[in-house]
């Protein structure tokens, strides 16, 4: 699990640059194993094609080194300081769950060392300094873009059952806010572990209250739980989620239980489908190239393409930064950070990029269209 691993040698077979070659070293920490490793793999492919679409910048070469946490915050944790520590990163980027990103965010911190989360952290961890930015829309974002379809699909009651952790409370914090605005009104707040294999006994409270929607609070394979166990129960309401669930194990577990479910996505899952004038038509269009040409499939998921906008967030700061620092010393590890939380209007594929001090997120409505799962597909619901 602690293995450190070129990147391209971990899934496409390439070897990066050799560590004596290179000039800025970055620490990309992923769940490849475990019950995040659903949703951790597509981040090792997306970084992979982030790497080959950008090798250099300004003529320095990068050294790129993954580990695997293993779905575990006490792993995460320990590799964000072996990478630090002993490889001596300049730019920490992970990971799979949002318990373990918290884990890193806080390494990340202590150590002084820029990061980029590729899950959503909520809240930035309480220090002096801010080391720490989040790539992905925040649940509360997620959930708002959500609600408003619900409130225009005439939803009103909505039963919700998510995950008993910190991306669970996310998810549900984000529903109660929309309650507080008035659109919805949030009946149950059932939870259930990451590792169960039944949601049974959550549902039926769920149904109990006679939901005219449920919200599942989910990822990946294991979001795929309470549409099943509410198809095996007849529900025929409308059933609405986040990106979390924009994966192909969702898809494939969820069958037909899943189909209609209505989510808030990034633009790049139906890039193909947006107007030509959309801010990420091309660049989503571009990394699906990479994508196929990396790994010789094409991408289905959302979290392949937070992992490549984070390497685009890296690449713009540290074409600023290095005009003032040189990689490997703390001088270029702050002149990144500043550099990071200076981005201003940065399109991505995902969204368009505005950092500031003191906000861990740096998205608005942009970066969100509705989509719909029709027949094993996401589609587009403008």
């Amino acid at each position: 699990m602690r293995k450190t691993l070129s990147l391209l040698a971990l899934v496409a077979g390439v070897v990066a640059a050799p560590a004596a070659q290179a000039d800025i070293t970055i620490g990309f920490v992923t769940s490849l194993s475990g019950n995040g490793s659903s949703i951790g793999i597509p981040y090792g492919r997306g970084i992979n094609a982030a790497y080959e679409y950008k090798k250099t910048i300004n003529g320095e070469t990068i050294r790129l080194i993954q580990l695997d946490d293993g779905s575990d915050p006490s792993a995460a944790t320990r590799n964000a300081r072996k990478l630090v520590e002993e490889e001596k990163v300049d730019l920490l980027i992970g990971t799979a769950t949002a318990p373990s990103t918290i884990a890193m965010a806080a390494v990340a911190s202590e150590l002084k060392v820029p990061m980029i989360a590729v899950s959503p952290i909520g809240k930035l961890p309480e220090t002096p300094e801010q080391w720490v930015v989040s790539v992905p829309q925040p649940a509360s974002l997620l959930v708002k873009i959500v609600a408003d379809r619900m409130k225009r699909d005439g939803m009103k009651n909505i039963g919700y059952i998510g995950f008993s952790d910190a991306w669970g409370d996310l998810v549900y914090n984000g529903a109660k806010a929309a309650e507080t605005a008035g659109d919805i009104k949030i009946q149950t707040n059932e939870r259930y572990a990451r590792t169960d294999t039944s949601v049974t006994a959550q549902i039926l409270k769920v149904l109990a209250a006679r939901p005219d929607a449920v919200l599942d609070g989910g990822s990946g394979t294991q979001g795929a739980l309470p549409l099943l166990s509410l198809a095996d129960r007849g529900f025929k309401g409308n059933t609405y989620g986040t990106v979390a669930l924009v994966n192909p194990d969702f898809v494939n577990v969820g069958g037909k239980a899943a189909d209609g479910i209505q989510v808030s996505a990034g633009p790049v899952i139906v890039a193909e489908q947006l107007p030509d004038e959309h801010f990420a038509k091309k660049i989503a269009l571009d990394f699906r190239a990479v994508y196929q040409k990396t790994h010789n499939i094409p991408t289905t998921d959302g979290f392949s393409a937070y992992s490549f906008d984070a390497w685009l967030i890296f690449a713009n700061a540290a074409e600023r930064a290095l005009k003032t620092a040189k990689p490997g010393t703390a001088e270029f590890h702050t002149a990144l950070r500043d550099a990071i939380l200076s981005t201003k209007e940065l399109p991505g594929v995902h969204a368009v990029y505005n950092f500031k001090p003191g906000s861990v997120t740096g998205v608005d409505e942009r970066s969100l269209v509705v989509v719909r799962l029709s027949g094993g597909a996401w589609k587009y619901a403008p």
